[in-house]
């Protein structure tokens, strides 16, 4: 058994001391490693553990009622198994559809969610055109419709739903990648330093960060991306700083806990590949 997987929480009191306690991460798959990075870069210190849904994937091509219920129910095993002090809910399409219920049921714990990083990108913009790569459920949802409805008048979105991307990500299939990429790159239009074209494109999925050199090969070398990672992460500190929950500065970063209901190799492959860590993942049966 992997150590902290399943074992018991470190002691300490309960009520007013969550300082060494873990903060839980999940996704679908493996795009939330993405956000783990940034978490790990922004809270050294800290402990965390990841789920990865990928016996459950792809989120973002299902409907809410799977997403909430396979949310709720990975929430529920971090609690129960961790006494994690905070959840990052590390997928957009989840944050989409399921975090205003899971901060109704799980009113005690800090949740952070991810959004599609439209605000800076309209800040960044020059062109005022921007494109958006996101998930078909993201884009679909209502707190995506009001964010955007938010921005009205400062910046002109092109939006564009990526079905297959995320699951191509996740099977490291190169080729595919490439040719969505292309293809979606394509059907945002032009790119480009000058009106009307698009200068910023969002990555509106946490799968997408790690296409980035594919993108790059379609758009351009001067088009800059927005990811939501880094702003998760400082929402997080936030959040636990307030708290008096931030865990005390150590010489060494922990060594994160990862599991998955999918193929325990091929998380343990991503790891490795982006986050440069050597480690094991466990197998996980959530239901």
């Amino acid at each position: 058994m992997i150590q902290g997987l399943a074992g018991t929480p470190p002691a300490g009191n309960r009520v007013n001391d969550r300082s060494a306690d873990a903060i839980g991460v999940f996704d679908s798959g493996v795009g939330g490693l993405s956000v783990l990075r940034a978490l790990r870069a922004e809270l050294p210190a800290e402990r965390f553990v990841y789920v990865a849904d990928s016996g459950h994937a792809p989120y973002g091509e299902r409907d809410d009622t799977h997403v909430i219920a396979r949310s709720h129910a990975i929430a529920r095993h971090l609690i129960a198994q961790h006494h994690i002090k905070a959840l990052v809910v590390a997928c957009n399409t989840a944050t989409a559809a399921a975090i205003h219920r899971l901060r109704q049921d799980f009113a005690d714990l800090p949740i952070v969610g991810i959004e599609p990083a439209l605000k800076p990108a309209a800040a960044q913009s020059q062109t005022q055109h921007i494109g958006v790569l996101a998930t078909r459920g993201t884009l679909n949802s209502e707190k995506f419709r009001t964010l955007l409805a938010s921005l009205e008048g400062q910046a002109h979105f092109v939006l564009q739903a990526c079905d297959g991307l995320a699951d191509a990500i996740e099977r490291d299939d190169a080729i595919k990648i490439e040719a969505l990429c292309d293809h979606f790159a394509r059907a945002i239009g032009p790119f480009g330093l000058q009106e009307p074209a698009v200068d910023t494109l969002v990555l509106g999925c946490t799968h997408y960060p790690f296409a980035t050199d594919a993108l790059r090969a379609s758009v351009g070398p001067q088009i800059a991306f927005q990811e939501g990672g880094a702003p998760v992460a400082r929402q997080t500190r936030r959040l636990l700083e307030a708290r008096g929950w931030l865990a005390p500065q150590a010489k060494t970063s922990p060594a994160p806990v990862f599991g998955t209901t999918g193929d325990p190799a091929k998380l343990q492959s991503a790891i490795a590949r982006w986050l440069q860590l050597p480690t094991d993942v466990a197998a996980l049966t959530i239901a």
